[in-house]
């Protein structure tokens, strides 16, 4: 169980991060610029929000398939199929929970008032000193609530990580995975050991989703 928290954790870590890194790359040419297909990108990247895990984790393994053009690339690139591996658990899992680190980073970056921007370019900012120093400050609320939710959400993932990743002791068995596989096993004192970690773990951050929101004047 300890090993599976470990997973759940350093997925949870690195999904976030690069879920934070990839906002803060995306959100502002939404944010900021009008072009044609805008609408059918955001479209795109919230369909992970509904559609089942299975159907994702489904597809994902045809695009990681060693006979599929992604499938060669990622092995290339690698130097394995990512499928059965946490490298293909991490891809699935930022695929998965793209929409709650872009949307809310996306509805942030909107609401900052163009005046500001305008001072900033008047004051001798260049674009990228502006993004920095004007618009990611005035963002933080939206990219640090969408960093806190990533984090739960991965925590907990299943059907696309099982589906992906199969379920694999020390390398893609996740503590959500180890619950379903003691539930399996009839043995359910680990399932409600392992539950009551998720459950303490998902209270804490919604906790400090709410202080947080409430600090600064805001409610989920």
């Amino acid at each position: 169980m300890k090993e599976a928290f470990l997973i759940s954790l350093k997925l949870a870590t690195f999904t976030t991060l690069l879920l934070t890194f990839i906002s803060l790359l995306i959100c502002p040419l939404l944010a900021f610029k009008e072009f044609k297909g805008r609408s059918f990108i955001v479209g795109l990247i919230t369909i992970p929000l509904v559609i089942p895990p299975t159907v994702l984790g489904f597809y994902l393994i045809l695009l990681f398939s060693p006979e599929s053009s992604l499938g060669k690339l990622i092995k290339d690139f690698l130097g394995k199929s990512p499928l059965f591996t946490f490298e293909g658990i991490l891809i699935a899992s930022v695929i998965y929970s793209l929409p709650l680190a872009i949307l809310p980073t996306l509805s942030a970056m909107e609401k900052v008032r163009k005046e500001f921007i305008e001072t900033a370019y008047i004051f001798g900012y260049s674009r990228l000193e502006t993004y920095f120093k004007v618009i990611v400050p005035l963002s933080l609320n939206g990219i640090i609530s969408s960093a806190i939710m990533v984090f739960a959400h991965t925590l907990g993932e299943f059907g696309v990580i099982l589906m992906v990743g199969g379920n694999i002791p020390g390398e893609t068995q996740t503590l959500s995975i180890f619950i379903y596989d003691s539930v399996q096993a009839l043995d359910y004192k680990s399932a409600h050991k392992a539950s009551l970690i998720l459950i303490l773990v998902a209270l804490v951050i919604a906790s400090l989703l709410f202080l947080f929101n409430k600090r600064n004047g805001k409610y989920l």
